[in-house]
């Protein structure tokens, strides 16, 4: 009975852990990657951009460590353009349906 038990318990493990590793990523907040750093997607809209300086290369909702300019909210080919009056250092805009939304930059992105 034991043998049976430890058995179900480990099946039932195993069912977990793999559903686990094929599912969306939980990510606390949509995000794109640009040169290395990380910009946090706000609720923000802006009128006044610059110029484009880059685009979306890569997209997943999976969560993992992914190289170049990724997102997991922005397809591939979503562009990235600087604000008036704003260092890219501190924010940049992300073309959304004709639109603007700003982006805040939260740090460096670790790529492994």
């Amino acid at each position: 009975m034991k043998v049976k038990h430890s058995i179900f318990i480990i099946f039932i493990f195993s069912i977990q852990v793999i559903a686990g590793c094929s599912s969306s990523a939980d990510w606390n907040s949509s995000f794109v990657i640009r040169d290395g750093y990380i910009y946090e997607i706000s609720e923000e809209y802006v009128i006044e951009i610059n110029e484009e300086i880059g685009q979306v290369t890569k997209h997943s909702d999976k969560e993992g460590t992914y190289p170049g300019n990724f997102s997991n909210k922005y397809k591939k080919g979503t562009k990235y353009y600087s604000i008036e009056g704003i260092n890219t250092e501190e924010a940049i805009a992300i073309e959304e349906d004709g639109k603007y939304r700003k982006a805040i930059r939260n740090g460096k992105y670790r790529e492994k």
